[in-house]
């Protein structure tokens, strides 16, 4: 299976297209990222949440510490201490959702455009490049089997003439000649049939 055709042209123009596909598939994972980068700042404000709330909590648990041991009403100083406390938890909780939202958010959105873009190039690239892959190597086997090059010849007849301008026409024409079968007109023509393709004989 060939994947390039041997015409040097025809070969750089495959082999630029396959450099722009894998080009613009990279550059669509560096903006997925950075689009990704950009919603993970979003994030910030749970960073400070969490933060100011397990302060809070922390200050308000060595307050309810220290209250405890006032005699006589260290308990009932202590008890709406730890409910601050925990209040300060339920922030910090909240600080914490809030990240972890943002940060499936910047994922599932870097996911999806990297997997859009790609199916997008792929799409526009791909079918082509396996079309000519599939031609190339049905040509090739036309050309290997008994009675190929017959056929190879009338595909070049029927295809586009410029590639019958370098075929020189006997007398009467190509097509006369390929009905007599002659031998040096359908070789010709199966050389014209892969140059169409951008192969070699």
């Amino acid at each position: 299976m060939r994947l390039y055709a041997q015409n040097p042209r025809r070969r750089s123009r495959q082999v630029l297209a396959d450099l722009i596909a894998v080009a613009l598939i990279a550059l669509a994972v560096k903006f997925a990222l950075a689009v990704h980068d950009a919603i993970t700042l979003l994030a910030e404000p749970g960073k400070k949440t969490q933060s100011a709330g397990e302060g809070l909590a922390a200050g308000l648990d060595d307050a309810g510490d220290a209250a405890s041991k006032v005699p006589f009403v260290g308990d009932a100083l202590k008890k709406p201490l730890r409910s601050a406390a925990e209040a300060g938890n339920s922030l910090s909780d909240a600080g914490q959702s809030l990240q972890d939202t943002v940060g499936r958010a910047a994922t599932l959105t870097a996911v999806a455009l990297i997997v859009l873009a790609t199916a997008f190039v792929l799409a526009l690239w791909l079918p082509p490049r396996l079309r000519w892959i599939r031609r190339a190597a049905t040509t090739r086997r036309l050309l290997d089997d008994p009675g190929g090059a017959d056929l190879l010849a009338l595909r070049a007849l029927t295809g586009p003439q410029r590639y019958l301008a370098a075929v020189p026409v006997p007398p009467g024409g190509l097509a006369d000649a390929w009905r007599r079968a002659d031998r040096q007109v359908i070789a010709d023509l199966s050389e014209a049939a892969l140059a169409r393709e951008g192969l070699r004989p």
